[in-house]
Order: structure tokens, then C-alpha cells, then sequence
């Protein structure tokens, strides 16, 4: 099941030694963002100026020296979430009619349309998931925290992680004793009593979060995480950041080239 994941860890290539890794963590973030908007808002069938962009990321996948095993394992996981969505894309209409069935229809423009939407997919969730993959969860949370984002958003977040393992726990103590009395034998079973699981997790969840809270109240907490100090920002922090600027002009460049 999916929520066996006792030894879960985000920021499993964050401790080690790299150029990517000399960056500060706001930087970092930057940078993706910075791909990832230049990424998504490309029109489609701009496929030179993708190709720009995964040399870009390709770079960046190099730079980082991050785990390719477990690279390629989340990008395939979270893969298969987009592609329920992808697979509509293929038979929308206009273009040439390549194949009908009925009402189904798988069009030129249906093809072009998936071929874009998932490359801008594929590309998004690899330069994601290096971010994530080499920067640690507390440092993610400082840079969002310097680059202004909401601090009570960047609270939630810093609970939803540090909480999810004790929720995985919750789950895993009440699968046990639903095995200990042998009301997982049969699949209607197993379904009934993981669906009454869900649902007990869920008051619990909220009770556990009622007294968590209360404990913060009591030792201080005033709504607010507390503001970090800032990360110093070098010359090699400039520097990456003025080329991922330069990529995502040089791309657009191209992009406007083969419009005229």
C-alpha cells in the first residue's frame, strides 16, 4: 500500500557536495520556479524551445549529482496521476481525423496537444523533484519564508511534513491490529475495514492536531513561525541565477523566431 513508507524522506541527496548544492536554498528555488513558469506557459508544439530548456534541466540533473534511480522512480510515480489527465488531451477535436471510433477521435491536433502536455510534464516534475530531492526540508521552508511567501502557509506545510509520519504510524498500529484479528481475509473485508480505518484516522487526526496545538499554544506560539535568519546569497548565486535567466530569454527567443 502507499502508506507504507516508514523510512519516507523528501530530501534524500540534500547532504551531498555539488555546485547545485552551493547554492542557497532560495536560489535554488528561484531557478525551478523560474523553469517551470518558462516551461508551462510555452504554447504547444514549441518543441526547439523545449529542447533549450531540457538541456537546461539535463545540466541541472548533472550539476546536482542527484540519485537517478530515485529520480525515475518519483517522476514515474507522480507520472501516473498526469496521466489521467494527458490521456484527454489525446482526443480532443480539430485537425486531421487520424483514427475514429464512434465519438472517439484521435486528431493531429489531439496528438500535438498530448505530445506538449506531457513533455512539459516530464520536464516539470524532474526539475521539481531535484529541488526537492537535494534540499532539506527546513531549508526548503526558510528560502519560501524569505522569498516572502505567507508564513502562515509556510506553518502548514512545516506541520503537514513533520506530522506525516506520525500519521503513517497511526495507520500502520490499527493495520496491525485489524490482522491480529483476522478481519483481512478477504478483499470485501479488506475494503470495509480500510475504508473504516480511513475514517478513524481521520477523527483521530483531528484530535491529535486539537492537542498539538494546544501544546504550541502553551509553550509560546503565537500563530507565526518563528522568522529565520536569512541565507547568504554569493557571486555562484548570481551567476546561476543570471544563467537560468539567460536560458528561459534564449528560449523564448527561439520560440519568437519561429513564430515570424
Amino acid at each position: 500500500m502507499l502508506l507504507h513508507i516508514g523510512a519516507f524522506r523528501l530530501d534524500i541527496d540534500s547532504q551531498r557536495v555539488s555546485l547545485w548544492h552551493r547554492l542557497a536554498p532560495k536560489t535554488r528555488v528561484v531557478c525551478t520556479l523560474l523553469l517551470l513558469f518558462a516551461i508551462a506557459l510555452t504554447p504547444n508544439g514549441r518543441w526547439w524551445t523545449w529542447f533549450a530548456y531540457a538541456l537546461g534541466v539535463g545540466v541541472i540533473i548533472l550539476c546536482s549529482r542527484v540519485t537517478l534511480s530515485i529520480l525515475v522512480q518519483r517522476v514515474a510515480v507522480e507520472s501516473v496521476f498526469i496521466s489521467v489527465v494527458l490521456l484527454g488531451t489525446l482526443f480532443r477535436g480539430g485537425g486531421n481525423v487520424l483514427w475514429q471510433w464512434g465519438w472517439l477521435q484521435i486528431t493531429t491536433e489531439g496528438l500535438l496537444v498530448l505530445g506538449s502536455v506531457a513533455f512539459k510534464a516530464l520536464l516539470s516534475l524532474l526539475i521539481a523533484n531535484v529541488l526537492v530531492l537535494t534540499t532539506s526540508v527546513p531549508a526548503l521552508l526558510q528560502a519560501l519564508t524569505e522569498l516572502r511567501l505567507p508564513p502562515l502557509l509556510v506553518a502548514i506545510m512545516a506541520s503537514m511534513y513533520r506530522y506525516v509520519a506520525v500519521l503513517v504510524s497511526e495507520f500502520q498500529s490499527m493495520q496491525r491490529a485489524a490482522l491480529s484479528r483476522n478481519l483481512m481475509g478477504s478483499d470485501r473485508w479488506q475494503r470495509l475495514v480500510i475504508g473504516n480505518m480511513f475514517g478513524s484516522l481521520f477523527i483521530r487526526t483531528l484530535d491529535r492536531g486539537e492537542r498539538v496545538h494546544q501544546a504550541m499554544l502553551s509553550r509560546g506560539y503565537e500563530g507565526l513561525p518563528p522568522a529565520p535568519d536569512a541565507t547568504g546569497v554569493g557571486q555562484h548565486d548570481y551567476l546561476a541565477l543570471t544563467l537560468t535567466v539567460s536560458l528561459t530569454l534564449l528560449g523564448q527567443g527561439i520560440y519568437l523566431f519561429n513564430v515570424v
